[in-house]
């Protein structure tokens, strides 16, 4: 079966991106015969993020107008989340980071076949472990949990490496429209934006499959 190539817009704190990562692959589990290659792609929810992040109440406050806004806006996360089957511990999450450098080792895991379980598990040191994935030594720990050469990762994250191509395809992924995260891409055609459920992930596969097992 020719390869369809599925390329994911995401940020690994954005728990929207965690859902709908998780409601892509109930679906890809339920069809495992799927063309899809993925690859994921940088979008940072907050560019101007300070390098070592900030506290988390103080981010959600500003950012929702104080702290009833703030459990304004979560309250379908968590209920989305739930329904989801996954367990997000807000709670448990002191400090937004800046993800540039968590966005970096994402891409280096990339180089090595690896991107799809290094951004499984940003998710979870994250969402479920309240880990703050800006924090160097955290990341080298969760790259080596994923088989991944944590010394090296960690000399290259004390250097800019890749961080002007993160950004560059962050402002590329912009001006192509993507203005909210997750965004999937199909063949480079159609994008699917939200965290769209399984349902709907296993009728895209089945049509083209379908697509795919016809004659021109």
């Amino acid at each position: 079966m020719p390869v369809v190539k599925l390329d994911i817009v995401s940020d690994p704190i954005c728990p929207w991106c965690y859902i709908g990562k998780t409601h892509l692959f109930k679906a890809l589990a339920e069809v495992p015969d799927h063309p899809f290659t993925i690859e994921w792609h940088p979008f940072q929810l907050n560019p101007d993020m300070p390098a070592a992040g900030m506290d988390r109440r103080e981010y959600l406050e500003t950012k929702f107008g104080g702290k009833e806004g703030a459990v304004r806006a979560y309250a379908p996360v968590v209920e989305a989340a739930e329904k989801a089957g996954l367990t997000i511990n807000f709670e448990g999450i002191t400090r937004t980071p800046n993800t540039l450098d968590a966005h970096r080792v994402i891409h280096w895991a990339g180089i090595e076949g690896k991107q799809t379980a290094m951004v499984h598990a940003l998710f979870k040191a994250y969402f479920e472990d309240g880990r703050d994935i800006a924090d160097h030594e955290t990341l080298a720990d969760i790259a080596d949990s994923v088989e991944m050469d944590a010394a090296l990762v960690r000399k290259l994250l004390a250097t800019d490496e890749d961080a002007k191509d993160i950004r560059d395809r962050d402002a590329h992924s912009r001006k192509m429209g993507v203005n909210s995260v997750p965004t999937f891409v199909v063949a480079n055609q159609h994008a699917v934006p939200g965290a769209q459920g399984p349902d709907l992930w296993v009728q895209v596969i089945n049509d083209i499959k379908e697509q795919l097992a016809s004659p021109e």
